[in-house]
């Protein structure tokens, strides 16, 4: 192909942090630059910039996000205390994943990437597992405080209409160091709009839908998610399941686990937000790497996407990349993170082009890993204690040899 495809549209870029950092602009320079005419409207997301503007820009390029409809994120620092020090930060600012969320609300679907020649730590898994993971409220907007003394904790409800407010009595601390207390919510709306979202998803892939929750312990909280559930799939769902073969089920969280590492995948499972986050790490692992699963946070209405890297910043491999030392990152979630990106780019704008072109960054780090070019992280789950340098690329070698890959199939379209 003898010019760049063009993009017409904007698509949001967020910078981060640390090895993600680098590896990101590696993907630009080789993957991406190369091959689009490409308007990237770019929002440091770096912990300086966000320190800096007192984390506005997340929020800037959130709204940009929702205004574009697409975005592609880099990992980022989200600020413990250490990190506060070491940084010389304002304040431990959220993470901006949870800022992002929070505003574009929706669902986050992580899905292993498979590659036939790396081991699977749960062998039985011979097909894909999406985990949908509701992306509002609970844990990632709680109000969690330390209370040094003793006294009473309540929770009040004052309802918009006047009435008396309702007040329920929590905890009387009468310690004399007091403890803890975390107050979370969410509505009706959200939960309705990851139950379409999962519905959806599920039966565009043509597989079963389960959603776990603890409604046994936390009977209004998670009863609520079990009861929209069944109420959207009824409502709208249930008629088209059954003629698709497929069907939507509630399992208790603990019944859940147990029947996914027996399984041997092909299904969403629904996640509230806390167990998503954990169980999509799991199921990384269980896959073979973190370094091998997508990350694509979808709106309710499906009209915005935002794509990640679903692991962190990777600070030990920049520890030896600022020593002048070489490194053997993995970059596959951060170039699928583009390729998500980049395919619902191509869907809204209806560019054929682009579509083959997303579709193609995927498959040539596909054929790079099944061909033998991987980062060492990969190569171990191989070679194990046999592992020799020949075995593996560094980090640059691995998205040169991408990009070679890659190029040959561009030059076909």
């Amino acid at each position: 192909m003898a010019s760049k495809i063009k993009v017409e549209q904007p698509i949001v870029e967020m910078e981060g942090d640390e090895m993600a950092r680098v590896i990101w602009q590696m993907i630009k320079d080789k993957l991406i630059h190369p091959f689009l005419d490409i308007n990237l409207e770019h929002y440091d997301l770096s912990i300086g910039s966000r320190d800096a503007t007192a984390d506005q820009v997340t929020m800037e390029a959130a709204r940009a996000t929702v205004r574009h409809g697409v975005g592609i994120k880099c990992a980022t620092v989200s600020p413990d205390e250490t990190r506060v020090k070491e940084f010389g930060l304002k304040k431990t600012w959220k993470s901006p994943n949870c800022t992002i969320r929070n505003h574009i609300t929706g669902t986050v679907f992580r899905e292993a990437i498979m590659m036939k020649n790396i081991p699977k730590l749960v062998p039985g898994w011979t097909k894909p597992i999406i985990i949908g993971r509701h992306a509002f409220g609970d844990h990632t907007s709680a109000t969690n405080e330390v209370f040094n003394q003793p006294g009473k904790l309540k929770m009040i409800f004052s309802p918009e209409s006047g009435g008396p407010p309702q007040e329920f009595d929590v905890y009387s601390f009468s310690e004399e160091k007091g403890g803890i207390a975390m107050c979370q919510y969410n509505t009706n709306e959200s939960i309705r709009a990851f139950a379409e979202a999962c519905l959806a998803v599920a039966y565009e892939k043509k597989w079963p839908l389960y959603l776990s929750t603890k409604n046994t312990i936390l009977k209004a909280y998670d009863g609520a998610f079990k009861d929209i559930f069944a109420e959207v799939y009824a409502g709208g769902w249930k008629a088209k399941y059954e003629a698709a073969g497929i069907w939507y089920e509630h399992r208790l969280i603990d019944d859940m686990v147990a029947y996914c590492l027996k399984s041997e995948g092909g299904y969403v499972w629904a996640c509230k937000n806390y167990d998503g986050d954990v169980q999509s790490d799991m199921l990384a692992q269980g896959f073979g790497s973190l370094g091998l699963m997508t990350s694509v946070l979808q709106s309710p209405d499906g009209k915005v996407v935002e794509s990640e890297a679903c692991h962190g910043t990777i600070t030990r491999h920049y520890r030896v990349h600022q020593k002048g030392g070489e490194t053997s990152t993995n970059s596959i979630a951060s170039i699928y993170a583009w390729s998500r990106g980049l395919a619902h780019r191509a869907k809204l704008d209806n560019n054929e082009l682009l579509r083959k072109f997303s579709l193609a960054v995927e498959e040539s780090c596909v054929e790079c890993v099944e061909g033998g070019g991987m980062t060492k992280d990969l190569a171990i789950l191989i070679h194990g204690a046999n592992l020799k340098r020949e075995h593996y690329l560094n980090t640059e070698g691995f998205i040169d040899a991408v990009a070679a890959i890659l190029k040959s199939k561009v030059d076909s379209f």
